[in-house]
């Protein structure tokens, strides 16, 4: 299966050297980083966009303008932006935090993703910017 994006994105869960329930925390860890995976897939065009982000899907279900408030033509010339400012971001690891832009995004312009996928990947890129306070093109990020 072709991978379109796979965003491995992974906060760093400090345990407290003097915590006195250590296996808690670290099943509490386990459960928030399953919460906070999105997979969208579809086998017959065979993408899969995998998004593991702490916080991201409380956001996406608090915080995003809901689906329906964008077009997905809207969404796909951000993407389309956004994933070339992305993917220019991950062949200069010197000049922009390789932990941030770990993998490329293969968002091909002629395939419809469909709109959930557009939806959930231009939310992503708005949460990212802001969260990480990143500018990922000449749109100030916003709500």
């Amino acid at each position: 299966m072709k991978t379109i994006a796979t965003l491995l994105i992974i906060g760093l869960f400090m345990v407290s050297c003097n915590s006195s329930k250590p296996s808690n925390r670290m099943a509490s860890n386990v459960n928030n980083k399953e919460q906070d995976t999105i997979r969208i897939a579809n086998d017959s065009l065979e993408y899969e966009i995998l998004i593991i982000e702490p916080g991201f899907n409380s956001w996406l279900a608090s915080t995003a303008k809901p689906e329906g408030f964008y077009s997905q033509e809207y969404m796909e010339s951000r993407n389309r932006q956004y994933v070339s400012e992305w993917n220019q971001r991950v062949l200069q690891p010197l000049r922009y935090n390789s932990n941030l832009y770990e993998l490329q995004i293969d968002y091909q312009p002629h395939i419809d993703y469909g709109y959930e996928v557009n939806y959930k990947l231009y939310n992503y890129f708005i949460y990212f910017q802001l969260t990480y306070k990143q500018r990922l093109g000449s749109f100030v990020p916003r709500i």
